[in-house]
């Protein structure tokens, strides 16, 4: 398919892109944070900000209201071409919070140009990436008067805060109102500048909190030292071991047991991507790295699960000394699991170890906070090929790769709707998501519209085959 197909619709993204910029800076100009209650009413304003875009596009609008105190759901749908594929595009309306305000080179919510770069807070995650979906369709009916293919949106306004409302809305739909061919997710980064990619994995996650106890009070260490079981050292030493510290290997007993093995080609193809550790080191901040032996670094973060103390805490804390033993001590742990690893069994299987191992003389509490499945995704079909091959009329051939996060709704779309699932982001690893001057490539932006556009229209002609 020629690149000619979508040439109508660039020269109009061309001549209005300004327009597009300013209607982003307005979106981005709503601080949309969800996780604080204060920032209630300004949610509620980005909601039907967005709904008013997406129905000026030509879009059928609804919000979807939630049951408690969670914020809507903004739908939209254009179904006028029967027989046609319908896809899903999904983001999220909401912001983290802008702290520490006073690190921002600008104020966090009135959008500044530096250069190519859009300084603002949700410039890319996700405000920017997902509002690129609703532009391209808007230039496809605005130029042509109707669609390739069928569409419809989901954005949500939690994914910053938990994401309940839509994980509940999703599951109680049950493919109703949601029901289409593939899911269109840009909620991430390229590869690299101009590298765009394919994501087909997202690790699991386990999220644990653990209270070690000893003593009912924080008593003398010179009169009962040596004589009871500190718990900030019983601790410490369950931490240690956790992990071989020569190795890598997590040793909870059974903790490898469903992990699916990477494929050869999967292999090669992190091994042939450019890059570069000692780069990765100095931009970090360390002298090496260190991962489970037998895997390179990519493949450790990417396709190997982890366990990770995330916080310790316990003791005194303050200035000068003070000679305790702690009363307790406590930590946050978390693990990121790969296919087909079950967070509930990981979290049994944790338990159990850290009771098995805990010294004599304290009691061990264990509280689950979160889990998350982790997902595989397709990596071929006529989908998956029209999408990689817009992008690619834009920038270049996307590069398959993995993520060592996790999108807990992808899973449940994955469970749910049953269709593909389309990880393609727009923004970069440096674009400093939930950090002071976050920023979106403002040529990424406009090349975001330009590869829905070509996807849209590759779709369809993959359709009429």
């Amino acid at each position: 398919m020629g690149n000619d197909t979508s040439q109508d619709v660039f020269k109009r993204i061309d001549r209005e892109k300004e327009s597009y910029l300013e209607e982003l800076k307005d979106y981005l100009r709503i601080p949309s944070i969800s996780t604080d209650p204060d920032y209630r009413d300004e949610v509620l304003r980005c909601a039907e900000f967005l709904r008013q875009k997406m129905e000026t596009a030509g879009l059928s609008t609804r919000l979807l209201e939630t049951e408690g105190p969670g914020y809507p759901l903004v739908y939209a749908e254009w179904l006028g071409a029967p027989g046609k594929p319908t896809i899903l595009f999904y983001g999220h309306y909401d912001v983290q919070p802008a702290d520490p305000v006073e690190l921002w080179r600008h104020d966090p919510f009135e959008p500044t140009v530096e250069g190519d770069l859009l300084v603002a807070r949700g410039a890319t995650d996700d405000k920017g990436q997902s509002f690129a979906h609703l532009k391209a369709v808007a230039a496809i009916l605005a130029e042509r008067g109707s669609l390739p293919v069928n569409v419809k949106f989901i954005v949500e306004g939690e994914e910053e805060s938990g994401g309940e409302t839509i994980e509940q809305f999703v599951v109680k739909d049950d493919g109703d109102l949601l029901a289409a061919d593939a899911v269109f997710v840009s909620d991430s980064a390229m590869y690299g500048p101009g590298q765009p990619s394919l994501i087909y994995g997202l690790k699991g996650m386990v999220y644990m909190e653990v209270k070690v106890t000893g003593p009912n009070r924080d008593l003398h260490s010179g009169s009962f030292g040596g004589a009871i079981t500190n718990p900030v050292n019983a601790l410490g030493y369950m931490i240690g071991q956790l992990r071989d510290p020569a190795t890598g290997r997590i040793k909870i007993p059974g903790f490898y047991d469903d992990v699916v093995e990477m494929e050869d080609w999967e292999r090669k193809e992190f091994a042939n991507l450019p890059f570069d550790e000692a780069a990765y080191c100095q931009e970090i901040g360390v002298t090496d790295l260190f991962g489970e032996e037998g895997f390179s670094t990519l493949e450790r973060v990417w396709a190997r699960p982890t366990c990770d103390v995330n916080g310790i805490f316990g003791g005194y804390q303050g200035k000068g000394a003070k000679t305790i033993l702690p009363g307790w001590g406590g930590a946050k742990i978390s693990m990121r699991l790969v296919p087909n690893q079950d967070p509930d069994k990981i979290e049994q299987q944790f338990i159990d170890y850290l009771r098995s191992i805990a010294p004599v003389g304290v009691t061990v509490e264990v509280e689950a906070h979160h889990n998350a499945v982790p997902v595989r995704l397709e990596t071929e079909g006529p989908i998956v090929e029209a999408a990689m091959s817009a992008m690619e009329d834009v920038w270049k051939r996307p590069v398959r790769v993995r993520e060592g996060g996790s999108i807990p709704i992808v899973a449940t779309f994955s469970q749910v709707l049953n269709v593909p699932i389309l990880l393609l982001g727009f923004g970069l690893s440096d674009d400093r998501l939930h950090s002071p001057n976050e920023k979106f490539n403002i040529s990424n932006y406009y090349g975001g519209i330009r590869a829905v556009t070509r996807f849209l229209d590759r779709l369809d002609a993959v359709s009429e085959k």
